[in-house]
């Protein structure tokens, strides 16, 4: 069964960079997807980042310029590079998978706050 995990969270102020890394148990040469999603308090999960097996990467709208998302097939990881961080950007970040056989996983979260 495929594990992943969050890391790189933390408290930073507006302006500030933060990087995230998801390390997966397994393989991910064959995901079809690898992302990052986001929960606020109050809101709904949104997708912020994801990357293709065929390295396609899409972005939402409020992070478009600031964040970029990649990935290591070799060494099983996946990263989302946070720059010019917003207190709009305050969430808890989850790692997601779309597995070549269908299958949706996802990571424990890692708290990220903007604030000054």
């Amino acid at each position: 069964q495929v594990q992943l995990l969050e890391s790189g969270g933390g408290l930073v102020q507006p302006g500030g960079s933060l990087r995230l890394s998801c390390a997966a148990s397994g393989s991910i040469s064959s995901s079809r997807i690898m992302g990052w999603y986001r929960q606020a308090p109050g809101k709904q999960r949104e997708l912020v980042a994801s990357i293709t097996s065929g390295d396609n990467t899409n972005y939402a709208g409020s992070v478009k310029g600031r964040f970029t998302i990649s990935r290591d097939n070799a060494k099983n990881t996946v990263a989302l590079q946070m720059n010019s961080l917003k207190p709009q950007d305050t969430a808890v970040y989850f790692c997601y998978v779309l597995g070549s056989n269908g299958l949706e996983y996802w990571g424990q979260g890692t708290q990220v706050t903007v604030s000054s």
